[in-house]
């Protein structure tokens, strides 16, 4: 592959099965100069894996502000830098977005590679609609969350959002307050994984269901949109 200087590459990961990593970015990661990643310890275990040797740099949520200027400028002296994250893609509830637009400004050219992202097989497996849809990603765990929830009470599109294991009984119970127990969605965790699992059904029943079990991996809930 023919890489150019002065780019910035987004290169998706998977989000579980390496299986799911694409040749076209394991040959962008070699080819590159510099990878940015989320977490260079997880990302050790990516690279080994597919025998990728490039050097590494730490580029994550509490340090992209004060490192954004010095990767520009490291582009712009005319090498060609790849971003990942510890999984997915890149930007999307990931560090990335910042850097996308601050490269723009500056004239530097971006490409981002398509691959893995949880919410679109979640959609697809829920069973609702994928003509429209809303995506909320991670909510805010404190202020401004039930604001968000209550901004969504009329929303006819189906709704997408992520949540950890240690909240996701939380969310559950906040759909069912919002929304009523009887609202259809679809809830999917470790994705691509081993112990890959969707429960699909009303708001109650899904709830019931994580309720009697220790939640466990990362969820996708797909909640259809009101009639």
């Amino acid at each position: 592959m023919q890489l150019y200087k002065m780019k910035l590459y987004i290169v998706p990961t998977p989000i579980g099965n390496l299986q799911d990593m694409t040749f076209r970015a394991i040959e962008v990661l070699k080819s590159v100069q510099l990878i940015l990643a989320e977490d260079t310890r997880n990302s050790k275990y990516l690279c080994q894996h597919f025998s990728i040797q490039t050097q590494m740099q730490s580029y994550h949520k509490d340090n992209e502000h004060k490192t954004l200027q010095n990767v520009v400028e490291k582009i712009r002296s005319g090498i060609s830098i790849a971003l990942i994250s510890d999984a997915g893609t890149p930007s999307i509830s990931d560090p990335g977005f910042l850097l996308v637009r601050e490269c723009l400004k500056h004239g530097i050219e971006v490409e981002c590679l398509p691959g893995a992202t949880a919410f679109v097989p979640a959609l697809v497996n829920s069973g609702f609609p994928t003509d429209r849809f809303i995506y909320e990603g991670f909510l805010p765990h404190l202020k401004g969350r039930q604001k968000r929830l209550l901004s969504l009470k009329d929303e006819q599109r189906t709704i997408v959002f992520y949540e950890s294991p240690y909240r996701i009984l939380k969310l559950l119970n906040e759909i069912k307050e919002h929304f009523g127990e009887e609202r259809k969605i679809s809830v999917s965790r470790e994705l691509t994984k081993k112990f890959e699992e969707t429960v699909r059904g009303t708001v109650a029943e899904v709830l019931l269901y994580f309720s009697s079990k220790e939640p466990k991996g990362e969820f996708v809930v797909v909640m259809e949109g009101k009639e």
